[in-house]
């Protein structure tokens, strides 16, 4: 246990809890790290069964990786930390995907980057009725990354694409048709269920338990909306960053488009068609960190964290300010489009 994350061990669950609740979770390199500790040393502990992740706090599970301590290094000519970080973060993301036990998540609130990072990747995904999911990274000049096209290479591309470039939050319903959780479920039965999920944990079958929590808490959603208005535009080619931009984005819930980073718009398409022809996560994960070290040094990632996170104005001055401006040859070479 520490001061950011609470690691306990309860009979057979193991519980991971994001306890940084001023911040709404935002993971520290030293959560990344704690987190890593706690699910290599159980994936060989015969006694833990399951594992549990949550997060602390009424506002959410969690709103992503310490992104201003990534532009303080970077500004302060210390990129190598933030490559340190970003290294973590995804070895953590490859762990959590490809986790020998059955991994649970049990989500609420803000969802949001890293948080995704971390829940998208378990095994058996619970989420509130009234959570809010969003990869923000196009707005701060960043992409989309933590492995996340690893799980939006298998939604349709249109809607996939939208949700990563516009970065605007999504409900329950949205993160369903995106693959981005498994189960909606009544914030008043959240303690319920986490009841249910730390009973699985002794239970006989534990994935035959889970997936019929699932399906006796599974809660109405409504429609949709994000998927709704992408859907509008499935002819598209989606392929071409300023097609989307000039008609899907005349869409109220895709508007967004326009405000975001052009050089983050062709990195994250371009990163997402790349992760549809790849093999697994580590592989799309391997890109995601080529593609960290290039963009986190670049000018639109101090500027966009500053516009949005630190002065809060939301006026980043992006470089280049049109989609003609961006070094697309660049892009490709480091996230191995071929």
């Amino acid at each position: 246990m520490t001061g950011q994350l609470d690691v306990i061990r309860e009979a057979n669950l193991g519980i991971i809890a994001l306890n940084r609740p001023e911040a709404i979770n935002a993971l520290s390199l030293e959560m990344i790290d704690g987190i890593t500790r706690a699910l290599e040393q159980w994936a060989d502990d015969h006694e833990i069964r399951l594992v549990l992740f949550e997060g602390r706090g009424p506002r959410g599970f969690c709103s992503g990786g310490d992104v201003r301590a990534v532009r303080s290094s970077v500004l302060a000519g210390r990129a190598e930390q933030a490559d340190a970080f970003f290294a973590a973060e995804y070895r953590m993301n490859g762990i959590i995907a490809r986790y020998p036990k059955p991994l649970v998540a049990l989500t609420h609130g803000i969802v949001m980057g890293g948080g995704i990072g971390i829940a998208g990747h378990c095994a058996f995904r619970f989420t509130t009725t009234e959570a809010r999911f969003a990869m923000p990274e196009a707005a701060i000049g960043f992409t989309c990354d933590v492995g996340v096209n690893f799980i939006l290479a298998k939604a349709p591309v249109h809607r996939a694409l939208a949700f990563a470039m516009t970065g605007v939050p999504v409900g329950a319903a949205d993160a369903l048709a995106l693959g981005l959780t498994d189960c909606a479920i009544d914030p008043a039965r959240y303690d319920a269920v986490r009841a249910g999920i730390a009973a699985a944990a002794g239970a006989t079958r534990i994935e035959a338990a889970l997936g019929a929590l699932m399906q006796a808490e599974m809660a109405p959603v409504g429609e949709a909306v994000l998927c709704a208005a992408a859907d509008r535009h499935a002819g598209l080619d989606w392929t071409d960053v300023a097609a989307i931009v000039g008609t899907a984005g005349r869409e109220p819930q895709l508007a967004q488009l326009a405000l975001r980073s052009p050089t983050s718009l062709v990195a994250i398409a371009e990163s997402l068609h790349a992760a549809r022809r790849m093999a697994d996560i580590t592989e799309v994960l391997a890109a995601d960190l080529r593609l960290a070290r290039l963009l986190s040094r670049l000018p639109d990632f101090a500027e966009g964290v500053r516009a949005v996170l630190v002065d809060k104005d939301q006026r980043p001055d992006w470089r280049p300010r049109s989609l003609e401006g961006v070094d697309r040859s660049s892009l490709l070479a480091v996230i191995g489009a071929g």
